[in-house]
C-alpha cells in the first residue's frame, strides 16, 4: 500500500509542478472590528499593520471596516486601538497573492469606565472566544489545521497537539481527552449541536477517517476540554464549538487543491455585484475511487467519498440578517474476503467480507438580531446520519454466513434560541434553550454461537424528545477580576430523566501577564440513542430506563505570559463520574466508560463510576518571526468502578502523555519573485491503550480469540510513539498564490500496536498493528 501511494505522489508532483504565471505581491488586507460580545461594530478604532518594511494605518468607518490595498505578500502584524477597549493585537497573519485577507476583530471592553485612553490589557492570543471560558479552553483558528504537521485540514487531529489530548488510532480522527471515552465529546456548529461530523464513523462514535467539515468554510473556533460554560450540555469530557467564516463580500475567490486525500474545489463571492451578502462554497472528491478506476490500486480496501459544504449571509436591514449553512457528505469502504481456504491460515481476514457506509448531512438557517447592547440568536436545524456495517464469514463450504449488521438512522431537528445582554462593561447576561426532535431507525443483529444462529438485539423506530435550557451571568468589578455563574437544565423526555446542573469560575489576572482561574462544573450526557432500545429475547427493552451520566469537574489553572508570543499554562483537574451504565450482572466489570462507539446488546444499570485526575503544562509560542511552538507533557489517572465493586484502570489510562509540536517558515524576495517555505513536525508519546487480556487456554481451545473479562485492562499495550513532518512550498503570483505540500505521518515508520489478538496458526498472543509511514501529498491554486 505504502509502495502505490509513493507512486501516487509522484504522479501528482509531475502534474502540478509546472508555474506559468507573472509575479506579483500586492493584496488586500481588510476586515471589521466589533464588540466581542454584541458585535456591534466599533466606529473610529485605529488600526495598524505593519510588515518587515511597510507600515498602513487606517480608522474604522460607519461599518467598522478598514481597508488597506497594495499589502505585501508577507505576514503581517495588526494591532487595533480603541477607546474603552482592551488593545487587541494578533501576529503572523498570513498574505495571499491569490485571496484577500478578510478579518473579524472582536475586542473586550474594559470594565474601567474610561473615554478618552485606549485601555492596554492582558493579550487576547491565547483566550477563547466564548466570553465566559475560563480555564481548559483555548481558540484556534483554520490556519492552524493547515500548519500542523499531518493535520490535514481536520479540526480534530489538530486538537491531538493539545495538553491533555490524543488520537489513539493512526486511521482516525477519534480523540481521547484526559482519559475520559471519545463519545463524551460534543460537536457543535454555529450555536447547534450536530451529529458526528466525520467519514467512515461508527453509529455511536463522535470521529472518523476524514473531517467531513471543509477548512475553507470555518472561522476561528473554541475547544474545550473540562468545566465548560453553561450553555453547552449534553457532553462529559469536550466540545468543539464552530464558528463558520462569510466568503468575500466584494470579489470572487476560487481554490482548487489535488492530493492524496481528495480533489477539492471552493468558491466565494458577493451573492449580488454591489449587494450586501456573500456565498462560500466547496465540493470534495475522493482520488482514491478515482485512481481504482483508472487501474491503480492503493491497499486491499475499496474506498470511496465525498462532501460538500456551503455558507451563504445575507442581511436583511432591520429584521436583522440570515444564514444559511450546510455540510453533508458519503463514505463507503469494501474489505472483500476469498473463498479460498488455503489463504484462512495465516491470513485470517481473508475468511470475512466488511461492507460499510456511512453518510452524514446537516442543515441550518440562522437568524440574527442586534440592538445597541443585546444581540438575539436562533437556530432552526436539521442533522442526519445513516450507518450500515455488514459483516460475513465464508463457511467451509464456502457460503457467507451473516455474523452481524448494523442498519442505523438517526436525524435531529433542532430550535434554539439565545439572548445576550450587556447592560454595561461590567456585567454580562447570556440565556437560551434548545428542543430536540430525535428520529431514529435502528436495526441491529449479530451472531450467537450458542445457539447457532443470527440474533436480533435492536429493531426499533421512533423518535424522542430533549430539551436544554440555560443562563449565565459574568460579573468584571475591573480588569482583573472576573467571575461567571450559571446553570444548564437538561431533560430527557422518553424516560423523564433530567439534570440540574451548576457551573461557575473566577479568575484573577495579578498583572497584564499572569492569571489564576478556579472553574467547576456539573455536566451530564445521555446514553448513545441506540442502547435504550436493546431487546431482550421476548421482545423487553432492559435498557429503556437509563439515567443520564454525570460528572463534576474542578479545574485549577494558572497562566503566565511573556514577550510577544509566550506563554507557560499549568492545568490541575479532577472529574467525578456518577451513574454510568455497568452491566447489571454483580460480577460484571463491563462500563461504557471504556466503550468508544456503537451500541452494547447488555443490559445495563447505572451504578458505574469514574474518576479522572491529573495535572498538564503546555509551553507555547505563538507564530511570530517565522516560528512556532506547542508542547505540553500530561500526567493523569483514569479509574472506573462497575458492578463488581473493583476499581480498575479504563482503557483509556494511558498515565502520561507528551506532544511536542513546532515549525518554521523562510520567506524571501528574489528576482522579484515572493516564495515561503516551511518545515512542521509534530512528535507524540503516550502510554499504551489498556486490554482485557487474552485467556490463552480458552481461545487455544476455541479457535479464536477469548479475553479473560476478570482481568479487564489489567495489561497495557505498548507506548505510542511517532514522528510526523510536513513541508510547505507556497509561491505568489500575479492574484494567484499556489502551495505544494507533502506530509509525512510516522517517519520513522514505527509499527505502533493497535491491539492483541489469538492467532489460531501460530497459537499465540499477536500484536495488530497501525499505520506505517503514509505521505500526504497535495497541491493548492488560489486565484
Amino acid at each position: 500500500m505504502r509502495t502505490n501511494l509513493f507512486h501516487l505522489a509522484a504522479i501528482i508532483c509531475c502534474l502540478l509542478s509546472s508555474n506559468l504565471f507573472a509575479q506579483d505581491r500586492g493584496q488586500t488586507l481588510k476586515g471589521v472590528v466589533l464588540d466581542k460580545i454584541i458585535r456591534e461594530p466599533l466606529v473610529g478604532a485605529t488600526v495598524i499593520a505593519k510588515g518587515s518594511t511597510v507600515v498602513f494605518q487606517a480608522v474604522t468607518d460607519s461599518a467598522g471596516r478598514f481597508h488597506f490595498e497594495g499589502v505585501p505578500v508577507e505576514r503581517q502584524t495588526v494591532q487595533v486601538r480603541y477607546i474603552g477597549y482592551k488593545e487587541w493585537t494578533s501576529a503572523g497573519i498570513a498574505m495571499n497573492s491569490g485571496k484577500e485577507t478578510d478579518l473579524v476583530i472582536e475586542m473586550e471592553e474594559s470594565a474601567l469606565q474610561v473615554t478618552e485612553i485606549v485601555v492596554t490589557g492582558q493579550s487576547e492570543r491565547f483566550k477563547p472566544l466564548n466570553p465566559f471560558a475560563v480555564g481548559s479552553a483555548r481558540s484556534f483558528s483554520m490556519e492552524e489545521t493547515q500548519r500542523y504537521a499531518v493535520a490535514t485540514s481536520d479540526p480534530a487531529r489538530m486538537a491531538s497537539a493539545f495538553a491533555g489530548v490524543s488520537v489513539p488510532g493512526d486511521d482516525n480522527n477519534t480523540i481521547v481527552i484526559r482519559g475520559n471515552a471519545p463519545n463524551g465529546l460534543l460537536w457543535r456548529l454555529e450555536g447547534t449541536d450536530l451529529l458526528n461530523p466525520n467519514h467512515f464513523s461508527n453509529a455511536g462514535a463522535t470521529g472518523g477517517a476524514i473531517s467531513l467539515l471543509s477548512a475553507q468554510v470555518l472561522a476561528s473556533s473554541d475547544f474545550f476540554t473540562g468545566a465548560f460554560p453553561a450553555e453547552y450540555g449534553n457532553a462529559l469530557s469536550g466540545v468543539f464549538d464552530l464558528k463558520l467564516r462569510k466568503g468575500n463580500g466584494e470579489h470572487r475567490e476560487y481554490t482548487f487543491q489535488a492530493g492524496i486525500l481528495g480533489l477539492e474545489a471552493a468558491a466565494e463571492g458577493p451573492i449580488k455585484s454591489g449587494k450586501q451578502g456573500s456565498f462560500l462554497f466547496n465540493y470534495r472528491f475522493s482520488s482514491l475511487y478515482l485512481l481504482s478506476k483508472i487501474g491503480i490500486e492503493i491497499g486491499d480496501i475499496k474506498t470511496k467519498f465525498q462532501d460538500v459544504s456551503f455558507h451563504i449571509w445575507f442581511p436583511a436591514g432591520r429584521i436583522g440578517e440570515f444564514s444559511l449553512f450546510g455540510t453533508g457528505g458519503t463514505s463507503a469502504e469494501k474489505l472483500p474476503g476469498e473463498a479460498d481456504s488455503t489463504l484462512w491460515v495465516r491470513q485470517p481476514n481473508k475468511r470475512f467480507n466488511s461492507i460499510f457506509q456511512s453518510d452524514m448531512g446537516a442543515l441550518g438557517l440562522i437568524h440574527q438580531k442586534r440592538w445597541s447592547n443585546m444581540v438575539w440568536k436562533q437556530v432552526l436545524a436539521w442533522s442526519g446520519s445513516n450507518n450500515v456495517d455488514k459483516f460475513e464469514r465464508f463457511e467451509n463450504d464456502y457460503q457467507l454466513q451473516p455474523i452481524s449488521r448494523q442498519i442505523h438512522r438517526l436525524d435531529r431537528i433542532t430550535l434554539t434560541t439565545n439572548l445576550t445582554h450587556k447592560p454595561n462593561a461590567k456585567h454580562l447576561i447570556r440565556s437560551g434553550a434548545t428542543l430536540t426532535l430525535h428520529m431514529f431507525n435502528l436495526d441491529q443483529s449479530s451472531w450467537n454461537p450458542l445457539i447457532n444462529r443470527s440474533e436480533e438485539q435492536i429493531n426499533s423506530k421512533g423518535n424522542l424528545y430533549t430539551l436544554n435550557i440555560f443562563s449565565q451571568w459574568q460579573y468584571r468589578p475591573n480588569d482583573r477580576l472576573t467571575f461567571n455563574a450559571g446553570m444548564h437544565g437538561f431533560f430527557f423526555f422518553l424516560n423523564k430523566k433530567q439534570s440540574f446542573e451548576p457551573r461557575a469560575s473566577v479568575q484573577y489576572a495579578y498583572s497584564n501577564s499572569q492569571s489564576l482561574s478556579l472553574s467547576y462544573g456539573l455536566h451530564s450526557q445521555m446514553q448513545p440513542i441506540g442502547i435504550y432500545f436493546v431487546r431482550d429475547t421476548v421482545g423487553n427493552y432492559f435498557n429503556s430506563q437509563l439515567d443520564l451520566t454525570r460528572a463534576s469537574h474542578l479545574v485549577l489553572s494558572h497562566r503566565i505570559g511573556w514577550g510577544e508570543s509566550w506563554q507557560l499554562k499549568t492545568e490541575m483537574y479532577l472529574q467525578d463520574i456518577m451513574q454510568a451504565p455497568v452491566g447489571s450482572d454483580s460480577n460484571s466489570s463491563f462500563s461504557l466508560l471504556n466503550e468508544e462507539d456503537g451500541y452494547t446488546s447488555l443490559p445495563l444499570v447505572n451504578l458505574g463510576k469514574g474518576k479522572n485526575y491529573g495535572i498538564e503544562f503546555s509551553i507555547e509560542k505563538r507564530l511570530t518571526k517565522g516560528a512556532y511552538l506547542l508542547a505540553s507533557v500530561s500526567l493523569y489517572q483514569s479509574k472506573y468502578k462497575a458492578s463488581d465493586n473493583i476499581w480498575r484502570n479504563t482503557r483509556y489510562n494511558g498515565n502520561y502523555l507528551s506532544n511536542l509540536v513546532f515549525g518554521k517558515e523562510w520567506e524571501w524576495i528574489r528576482k522579484n519573485r515572493h516564495r515561503s517555505f516551511a518545515v512542521n513536525f509534530k512528535i507524540t508519546h503516550f502510554g499504551g491503550l489498556r486490554e482485557i487480556p487474552v485467556d490463552l487456554l480458552k481461545s487455544e481451545e476455541a479457535g479464536f480469540t477469548i479475553r479473560d473479562q476478570q482481568r479487564s485492562y489489567e495489561t497495557q499495550l505498548p507506548a505510542y510513539f511517532r514522528i510526523d513532518a510536513g513541508l510547505r512550498l507556497k509561491r505568489h503570483f500575479k492574484q494567484l498564490t499556489t502551495t505544494f505540500f507533502l506530509d509525512i505521518q510516522n517517519v520513522t515508520n514505527r509499527m505502533n500496536a493497535r491491539a492483541s489478538y489469538y492467532h489460531p496458526f501460530f497459537r499465540s498472543v499477536e500484536y495488530q498493528y497501525q499505520e506505517g509511514l503514509i505521505p500526504i501529498l497535495g497541491y493548492k491554486v488560489e486565484f
